[in-house]
């Protein structure tokens, strides 16, 4: 995946990357024999130093940011530590981060609580870890940048436009995606997203994020530890994503789609600058491909 040429993304998707997707053949409504692009899912099993945390599934790009992000999003790697080497062998389908200090995270991995992401998501831990006493920054939001922001992000090139069943995370500055990573599990983009954040040094608390998947209380907590202050996705709500949201004053919005959002936490950073009845309805080819995902 490289920079896209029509838009601002330091990485951005790339649909015809070899060994992302593949052609299978079936049968449609009629009868007729059809290929259809499915998405690659493959197991990456993450090392610590000598131990073995965890195995995700995962399309395989960005093994490295995808490891580093999710130890960093289970707090099983701070900021203080320092990565001296990550080695991926595509053969072993493994992935060793190395640090120059073994970490404590002996009581992390006898404690685990799964949770509703795609492709079994698991927290290590108490996960309010980390929660207690975290204060966001009160970064403005201008509802502006939220309408650009969905018009861009839906239109740019990605697995889920061309064969759906993926989830998207963007990292986003005011009107601007910056960083594009897709998974089977939105769990998955999101780490990848904290990966590349912590290996590039990117400061969080004047970012967005967007989200194409349900804002839950996974996506919340992950989205809080990173010090990222808004949360968007075009999908809905659970009820504990929305009360730990409200917790630690993240702001929470949901279902956006053409002209219409709902905010269900942290209003107080919206600034509305824009009249709904200004901005333009969704593209009903892009709900279409939506439904079909």
């Amino acid at each position: 995946m490289a920079q896209s040429e029509d838009s601002s993304l330091w990485i951005a998707p790339d649909p015809d990357a070899v060994g992302l997707t593949r052609a299978v053949e079936g049968y449609d409504h009629t009868g007729a024999k059809t290929s259809l692009a499915v998405v690659e899912e493959r197991p990456l099993t993450l090392f610590l130093n000598r131990q073995e945390i965890v195995t995700m599934m995962t399309i395989g790009d960005y093994p490295e940011y995808l490891a580093v992000g999710y130890l960093r999003n289970q707090g099983m790697l701070s900021e203080a530590d320092t990565i001296t080497a990550i080695d991926y062998d595509e053969e072993l389908e493994t992935v060793v981060v190395r640090t120059a200090d073994h970490t404590d995270f002996e009581d992390k991995l006898k404690k685990k609580t799964r949770t509703s992401g795609c492709a079994v998501g698991t927290v290590f831990g108490d996960m309010m870890e980390g929660l207690e006493g975290l204060e966001l920054p009160q970064t403005p939001v201008h509802t502006s940048w939220l309408y650009s922001l969905s018009h861009q992000i839906n239109r740019l090139p990605s697995l889920y436009l061309s064969a759906g069943a993926i989830h998207g995370t963007v990292l986003c500055e005011s009107d601007k995606p910056l960083i594009y990573m897709e998974d089977v599990g939105r769990h998955n983009a999101v780490d990848k997203v904290a990966g590349y954040m912590l290996r590039h040094g990117i400061p969080a608390g004047d970012k967005v994020l967007y989200t194409t998947g349900r804002l839950t209380s996974e996506m919340v907590i992950k989205t809080a530890l990173m010090g990222i202050p808004t949360l968007v996705s075009r999908s809905g709500f659970t009820a504990w994503g929305v009360d730990i949201a409200r917790q630690v004053g993240l702001t929470l919005i949901g279902r956006l789609r053409g002209q219409r959002f709902v905010c269900l936490s942290g209003e107080v950073r919206l600034v509305r600058d824009t009249d709904p009845a200004a901005v333009a309805a969704e593209d009903p080819k892009h709900r279409r491909k939506s439904a079909r995902a």
